[in-house]
């Protein structure tokens, strides 16, 4: 390693769910990290996105949809850095930030997460929007009210994230017209009633859905399937899955087939293990891509880096076998799927917002 470099005894690189409910834990259990600790996180908040579709419809403002990440890090004597993560070398411990160059470390947490996946041709004839990061998708959407919607505007994507976004971007942009599509069924595996549901709302709505649509291509201003035009657009949302940060496979750690870090049990590189990832970074068997896995990996991590820093026992990250689905509806409402049941109206509103206004405010402070 260069001996010019400041070395960090710990990194923990992205404010994730995962991070956020590790630095929380933490503060609970009266741990205090190494002194020198280093987040690294593009912005000074960390944005919640279970509560982005509630604030495009209106029901929430912007400070209550983010937690600032100075008053956590004080408490626990970390060092917040705004910046970016652009490249790193596992084999010499080396992480490269957009602005401050190449950083040291002994211990490695990376909670980065994801990006849509982009069409494979593109002419720019669409304005593209990613639904990811929040923070840049909000800027659009006020640009959006601020200057005027698109006339034809399309989300791709049918997992619970597009939904929710298309009711949300319905009541927020009434004159748009507004397509969702999405290259199997809507909601595909998840409860057949669930899917019914967000459908038939969908519909109710005015939204035009277009299921059984992968679209691999946009040209003078309209989206294709195989070389056919579906639809003529002015903007397309991306919210269709999960896609690895360009910089992943380059790392020297192990990735999957698309891109993601794999990991053990304990959340530990499986080709380094003082390296840990988390959430949608990460490849491990039983996680899928979603906050609600990520917000598990949080208290594993808690305890298996305090391990790897002060010697102790590791344990092993398991899957919940049965996860909750709670759909915002842009209307005080949600759509709710648990163990085969499946319900929708205020109430699931009511408790979602309670969940949801329970996790900020256990992680603000």
């Amino acid at each position: 390693m260069n001996d010019t470099l400041t070395v960090y005894p710990l990194v923990l690189a992205g404010a994730g769910h995962a991070h956020l409910v590790m630095l929380r834990r933490w503060l609970d259990d009266g741990y205090r990290p190494p002194v020198g600790t280093l987040l690294i996180n593009p912005r000074s908040h960390a944005w919640y996105s279970g509560m982005m579709p509630g604030l495009l419809a209106g029901r929430y403002n912007v400070d209550e949809c983010a937690i600032a990440l100075a008053p956590l890090c004080q408490a626990l004597g970390v060092e917040l850095l705004e910046d970016r993560v652009t490249a790193l070398d596992a084999a010499n411990q080396i992480i490269t930030l957009a602005q401050s160059g190449q950083q040291g470390y002994q211990c490695l947490s990376i909670n980065t997460g994801s990006r849509p996946p982009m069409p494979v041709l593109n002419d720019g004839s669409i304005d593209l929007v990613p639904a990811k990061p929040f923070s840049t998708f909000y800027q659009s959407w006020l640009h959006w009210q601020r200057r005027g919607a698109p006339k034809r505007l399309g989300i791709v994507g049918g997992g619970a994230a597009a939904v929710e976004l298309a009711l949300a971007l319905r009541k927020s942009l009434p004159d748009s017209e507004l397509h969702v599509l999405c290259a199997k069924e809507l909601l595909s595996g998840q409860a057949f009633g669930l899917m019914q549901r967000a459908r038939k709302l969908l519909l109710a709505r005015g939204v035009k859905l277009h299921e059984g649509t992968f679209i691999d291509q946009v040209k003078n201003g309209h989206v294709f399937v195989g070389g056919r035009p579906v639809q003529q657009l002015n903007a397309l949302v991306l919210a269709s899955g999960a896609a690895a940060l360009g910089w992943y496979q380059d790392t020297g750690l192990v990735c999957d087939d698309a891109g993601f870090m794999r990991v053990t049990d304990t959340l530990q590189s499986v080709s380094s293990p003082e390296v840990f990832v988390a959430g949608d970074s990460a490849a491990h068997s039983g996680s899928q891509k979603s906050g609600v896995y990520s917000v598990r990996h949080g208290a594993i991590l808690a305890s298996n880096i305090r391990a790897a820093l002060a010697g102790g026992a590791f344990v092993d990250y398991k899957a919940q076998k049965k996860s909750l689905a709670l759909l915002s509806t842009a209307d005080g409402g949600a759509l709710m799927h648990y163990a085969g049941l499946t319900l929708a109206g205020k109430l699931m509103g009511k408790w979602k917002n309670y969940l949801d206004q329970s996790f900020m405010k256990k992680h603000r402070l």
